[in-house]
C-alpha cells in the first residue's frame, strides 16, 4: 500500500472511530457548532466536516451551512450541528405504582409523542408489559419513524446480569419477576426493531439528567427522587451510571432516617422510602390520599395550594428534615459535587430551600466544607427520557454499526 493510500486509510478510520462521540457531543448539547466539535473531537477540521457529513447522511443530526454571525461577532461562522427532528426514535416505556406511559424519544432527549398513561398495574408484569408496548407500537405506527430500540423504567432494583426485578414493592409484582425477558418479547412480538433493555426508574431519571438537564456537568453526580411511592437514589460518575456488582447500587431508600418512625416494606422502621414520599407527606399533613388522582399529583397540589396551612407547613418541614438527614449521610458517604432531586422532593426543595441545605450541612462533614450544591430536576418524564437513553447508547457508541451504511463515506 503507498502512501497516499495509506494516510487516506488512517484519516478514514480515524474519522469513523469520532463517529460516535461526535454523535454524544450534539446529543447532549456540547458541540452546536463544528468548530466546537473540531475541538472536542481533537481532529482537523476537514475530519470533524466529514464526520458531521456522514451523521447527516445517517439522518441523526442536521449541519447548517448558513447559521449567520452573530451580532458583533467577527470571521467566518461555524457551520451549526442540531440532531435531527425528524430523525429515528427510541420506545420509552414507564411503569410506576399509579400507572404506566409510553413514548418515543429522538436525540437530545427530546419526546416526540406520548401516550396515555393507564391507572391499573395488575399483579402480572406480561401483562402489564404488553399494554404499554401495544401502546408504544401505536405511537410508532402514528408517527411513521425509524426505531432504534425501547427502553424501560421500573420502580425496582433490576439485578444484573439477569434482569429481574429483585424488589418491585409498590407494584404487587412477584419479587424476582424477569422484567427485561419479558420485555424484550413484548417487544419483539409487537415487531418493534432493535435491542430492548431495562433499568431502575431512579437510575435512568439521573442519566437523562445528567445528560440533557440539571445534572449537566457534574463529575460525581448523586439524585435522589420521590414519585408516586417510595424514594430512590442513584449515581453518576464521570458520565455512567453507579451500578455496583450486580446492579443494586444506591438503594437509598432504606437508610434509616426515623428509628422510631413508620414501618417499612422492607421489614425495617422509619425509612427514607415510608418517611419521605408523597404518602408520608399526605399522611403528616392529615390528609386522606382520594383515588382520582395519583399520590404524587395529590401532594404536589397539596404544597402548592395550600403551603401556608399550618399542617401542611408542619408536614413540609418534617419531611425536609427527614430528606436532609438522609442526603446528609448520603453526602458523608459519597462525596457528590452536585445533587439533584426529583419528584416531591423538587417540591420539597422549592418550598424551604434554605431549610433543606441547612440540614444537610449541618449534619454531613463535606456539607459543611464544601457546601454541595442541591438543584432540582429540570426534564419532565425524565426516567422515560432515560429509559430512551439506555436505546440510543447502540447508536452513540457505534452508530455505523447500529443503523447501517450511510449515504457517504468519511473521507
Amino acid at each position: 500500500m503507498n502512501g497516499k493510500a495509506t494516510t487516506t486509510r488512517s484519516r478514514l478510520d480515524r474519522g469513523r472511530s469520532a463517529l460516535g462521540p461526535a454523535l454524544e457531543l450534539v446529543h447532549t448539547g456540547r458541540a452546536p457548532t463544528r468548530a466546537v466539535l473540531t475541538a472536542e473531537l481533537g481532529v482537523t477540521r476537514a475530519t470533524a466536516g466529514a464526520v458531521a457529513a456522514e451523521l447527516e447522511a445517517l439522518g441523526l443530526i442536521r449541519v447548517d451551512s448558513r447559521p449567520g454571525a452573530a451580532a458583533g461577532s467577527q470571521g467566518r461562522p461555524s457551520h451549526r450541528l442540531t440532531v435531527d427532528e425528524n430523525g429515528p426514535v427510541a420506545l420509552a416505556a414507564q411503569v410506576h405504582a399509579d400507572g404506566f406511559r409510553a413514548a418515543l424519544v429522538g436525540l437530545g432527549g427530546r419526546v416526540v409523542a406520548t401516550a396515555p398513561g393507564c391507572v391499573t398495574v395488575t399483579a402480572d408484569p406480561a401483562q402489564v408489559l404488553a399494554a404499554v408496548v401495544e401502546a408504544g407500537a401505536a405511537l410508532l405506527r402514528e408517527s411513521g419513524r425509524r426505531c432504534v430500540g425501547a427502553g424501560l423504567a421500573v420502580p425496582s432494583a433490576v439485578a444484573e446480569p439477569e434482569g429481574t426485578a429483585l424488589n418491585p414493592l409498590h407494584v404487587a409484582w412477584p419479587a424476582g419477576a424477569p422484567v427485561r425477558d419479558i420485555f424484550a418479547e413484548q417487544v419483539r412480538a409487537a415487531g418493534i426493531d432493535g435491542p430492548a433493555f431495562t433499568g431502575n426508574d431512579v437510575n435512568l431519571a439521573a442519566l437523562a439528567e445528567h445528560r440533557h438537564g440539571a445534572g449537566r456537568g457534574a463529575q460525581h453526580l448523586l439524585c435522589v427522587a420521590t414519585g408516586h411511592r417510595g424514594v430512590g437514589g442513584a449515581l453518576v460518575l464521570d458520565g455512567r451510571l453507579h451500578t455496583g456488582s450486580s446492579g443494586l447500587a444506591l438503594e437509598v431508600g432504606h437508610l434509616t432516617v426515623n428509628p422510631e418512625g413508620r414501618p417499612c416494606h422492607c421489614g425495617s422502621r422509619g425509612c427514607l422510602d415510608v418517611e419521605a414520599d408523597p404518602l408520608a407527606f399526605l399522611t403528616a399533613a392529615g390528609r386522606v390520599p382520594g383515588p382520582e388522582v395519583s399520590l404524587l399529583q395529590q401532594a404536589r397540589d397539596l404544597l402548592r395550594a395550600e403551603a401556608g396551612d399550618p399542617a401542611v407547613r408542619t408536614a413540609t418541614e418534617e419531611l425536609i428534615d427527614r430528606l436532609g438527614l438522609g442526603l446528609a449521610g448520603l453526602v458523608n458517604i459519597l462525596n457528590p459535587d452536585r445533587i439533584i432531586l426529583g419528584g416531591l422532593h423538587r417540591e420539597l426543595l422549592a418550598a424551604d430551600p434554605e431549610r433543606l441545605r441547612a440540614v444537610v450541612a449541618d449534619r454531613s462533614l463535606w456539607g459543611r466544607s464544601g457546601g454541595v450544591p442541591i438543584l432540582g430536576c429540570t426534564l419532565d418524564h425524565n426516567s422515560l427520557a432515560g429509559a430512551a437513553e439506555l436505546a440510543w447508547q447502540p447508536v452513540l457508541d457505534d452508530p455505523l454499526a447500529a443503523l447501517g451504511k450511510p449515504h457517504a463515506p468519511v473521507a
